[in-house]
This record gives structure tokens, C-alpha cells and sequence, in this order.
């Protein structure tokens, strides 16, 4: 382990990029055989959900049956009700997490289940999972805000939290899918959760819709925040919200900022170029970033580049 703080960067592009982007399965797999070879060990690998409404991901089972394993990978999933995670478990996934909007409007037009409904199906879940080897935990989708309405922050998070505790449900992914998110937002909805639940327990995903995604790793790790989701190339989008960009923020843009940052990702970054170049080339994915394009910042022979966060 290096002397520098670590974070753990959970890739989300295999299940983020082709659930709007139909691909063979062959593909999904070649592309985590890339991102394992590149130093990551966590995904978000599939969602089982209704294949008549996310095709791109009907392979779900076949993927997890054919990725590589190595020592410390571990593989998570979505899931958006109860068959959804017996599919999961069945499946071999280490840990999934709930479909949750914070957003009405969403939580219909996604699911068909209003956000009441959708905690109702969770207490269900939690009931099975409990007797069964997997982590559940939940997405909190807009959590500060979006895809249409105003800003949420630390007051409107509160209500959720507090049922999510009475359910049993203490790992959360807490997701700005509208990218509305800048620093002092990012601060904001996190010190909410923290004082909630342990830091340990809290993944973020940002989606990089509006630029601000970069922005807001930093403010993380003063806050303590280890686990972040990241996409390979900014990939990414949301059959729900065609022509809107859903991607996440870019894992090689991130992990350039990081590592600079005095930050240990354990991560090959010239790897992960490689991967995204692929992605976008040869798998023919809709692909964002910066780093891919211009090539890593050289570093200084003899001198170290990155201070200490």
C-alpha cells in the first residue's frame, strides 16, 4: 500500500455504456478483461432488470458467468426489484444496489412505482437479502437534483435517509445524474449522508452532464469518501432520457487528477487510455474525455509530481 491516501475507483461503463448502447457480449467482456488488466478490481458489471426494457443489458447472466476473475475483484449490479435480486445472487454478484430515484417524476417514468412504492419493494429485498450472500445496498438517483427540477440538497435527502435507515439499508450510492453538483453542493448532500451512515458505506457517482465533474472529486476526499464511480471515456446514457448526456465522469480523466493529486488509484493509467481508445474505436461506444486525446501529463524524472494530499 502506497504511504499516499487511496481511493477506490468502481467502474460503472459496463453497465452505464451498454444499457444505452447495444453491444455483443463478447465486447462487455473484453472490455473488463482491459480494465482488470489496467489495475481495477470493482464494477457496477450489469443491471438485471427487464430485458423488453433495457436489451443492452438482457446478457447480464452471461457476463457475469464470463468475466475473469482475479484475487480482489469484486462485482456489483443493479437491481430494480426482488426477482431482479435473486437474479443477482443466483448470478454470483458480490453486492447490489437498488434502483431508488429521489426524483418523482423519474422514479415513474424508470420503474413504474412511485418513490413510496419503490421503498416498499426495498423493505421486501432487504427481508431476502439478509438470508443470502450479497451486500444490498441503494442508488440514490438525483440525489441533488435533476433530470428536470430544481437543486436538491442536505434538507430533502434527510426524510429518505432516515427511512432507508428504518429499512435496514446503510450502503448508498448517491448519484448527481443531472450533473448539478459543484463543490459547495457536493460538501453539502455528503456531510448529510456522513453523519448518517460510515464513510466506508458511501459510494458518489457524478455525471458529468454540466462539466462540473472533475470539480467534485476533490471536495470527497476532504470529506473522507473513498469509493467513487467513474466511466471509462465519460461513457454513457439512459434509455429513459434519449438525446440527454448521461455519462459519468471520465475514469482516465479521473484518475489523472487523482494520482497528480498525491492520491493512490492502483491504477495503470496508460492502460486505461489504451481501454478507453478501444472503447470508443473499436467498440464503437459514444465517448467523452480529455486524456485520451492529449495523452497523460509527463512526468518530471527525479521528482515526484504529486504532493500529498
Amino acid at each position: 500500500m502506497s504511504e499516499r491516501q487511496a481511493v477506490r475507483i468502481r467502474e460503472i461503463a459496463p453497465r452505464l455504456a451498454f444499457q444505452d448502447h447495444v453491444a455483443p457480449t463478447e465486447v462487455k467482456v473484453e472490455l473488463v478483461r482491459r480494465l482488470v488488466d489496467a489495475g481495477i478490481r470493482a464494477f457496477e458489471l450489469s443491471s438485471f432488470v427487464r430485458p423488453d426494457l433495457i436489451p443492452g443489458l438482457a446478457d447480464a447472466e452471461k457476463v457475469f458467468a464470463t468475466v475473469p476473475r482475479v484475487p480482489g475483484l469484486r462485482l456489483g449490479c443493479c437491481v430494480g426489484n426482488l426477482r431482479g435480486l435473486a437474479r443477482a445472487i443466483d448470478a454470483g454478484a458480490h453486492s447490489a444496489s437498488f434502483l431508488l430515484s429521489a426524483d418523482e417524476d423519474f422514479a415513474r417514468a424508470n420503474t413504474g412505482r412511485s418513490t413510496v412504492d419503490s421503498l416498499a419493494e426495498l423493505e421486501r429485498m432487504a427481508a431476502y437479502a439478509a438470508d443470502h450472500d450479497i451486500v444490498l445496498g441503494t442508488y440514490v438517483i438525483f440525489a441533488w437534483g435533476g433530470p428536470t427540477g430544481p437543486a436538491r440538497g442536505g434538507e430533502d435527502l434527510e426524510p429518505l435517509a432516515g427511512r432507508l435507515l428504518d429499512i435496514g439499508v446503510d450502503h448508498w450510492i448517491l448519484a448527481d445524474s443531472s450533473g448539478y453538483a459543484a463543490p459547495p453542493q457536493i460538501r453539502e448532500l455528503v456531510t448529510t449522508a456522513l453523519a448518517r451512515i460510515p464513510a466506508e458505506n458511501l459510494t458518489v457517482q457524478i455525471h458529468d452532464a454540466r462539466g462540473l465533474g472533475l470539480a467534485a472529486l476533490l471536495p470527497l476526499l476532504d470529506l473522507g469518501v473513498r469509493n467513487i464511480d467513474t466511466a471509462l471515456a465519460g461513457s454513457g446514457g439512459h434509455p429513459a432520457m434519449p438525446g440527454t448526456r448521461g455519462g459519468g465522469v471520465c475514469t482516465e480523466d479521473a484518475v489523472q487528477l487523482l494520482e497528480l493529486s498525491g492520491v493512490d488509484t492502483g491504477i495503470d493509467l496508460p492502460r486505461l487510455i489504451d481501454s478507453a481508445n478501444w472503447l470508443a474505436a473499436e467498440a464503437g461506444v459514444p465517448c467523452q474525455g480529455f486524456v485520451r486525446h492529449t495523452g497523460p501529463v509527463p512526468d518530471r524524472p527525479g521528482r515526484p509530481l504529486a504532493f500529498r494530499w
